[in-house]
């Protein structure tokens, strides 16, 4: 017990410094492998990405990147197989904020899209970016 009072500047420092490396992970709330708009067009440009937005109709209606196929999250499960079916292709997930298409990258992943990942912020986000958004 002496060890930590005699020591307990060196203690803490190792507690903050311990915390400083894992906060990156806690602010992100556990969602690896989210994308920036910049990281989305080089995978779509170099890797073929396919882009599903897993918003509704009528949020996909409003404004969607271009070529996105519309599988709305409720729906993922059931039709993403069907839709994409090329598994080791990369995978991008969108909805109007993100936070359904995190949802979905799991879904994705437990049906083997291994490259399932989400754009962080979602269509407001690429609309920030200035890219080009498709109406239909």
């Amino acid at each position: 017990m002496s060890f930590f009072i005699d020591n307990w500047v060196l203690i803490a420092v190792a507690f903050a410094s311990g915390a400083m490396l894992v906060w990156p992970a806690v602010k992100a709330g556990g969602r690896a492998g989210t994308l920036n708009a910049n990281d989305v067009v080089m995978l779509i440009n170099r890797e073929k990405a396919v882009v599903v937005d897993v918003s509704d109709a009528k949020e996909f209606e409003a404004g969607h990147i271009i070529g996105a196929k519309n599988l709305p999250l409720d729906e993922l499960e059931a039709k993403l197989p069907g839709a994409v079916k090329n598994k080791g292709l990369p995978l991008v997930l969108v909805c109007p904020n993100g936070a359904r298409a995190n949802r979905g990258v799991a879904v994705a992943k437990k049906l083997g899209y291994e490259k399932a990942q989400s754009l962080t912020g979602g269509m407001g986000a690429w609309r920030a970016a200035s890219l080009p958004v498709e109406k239909t």
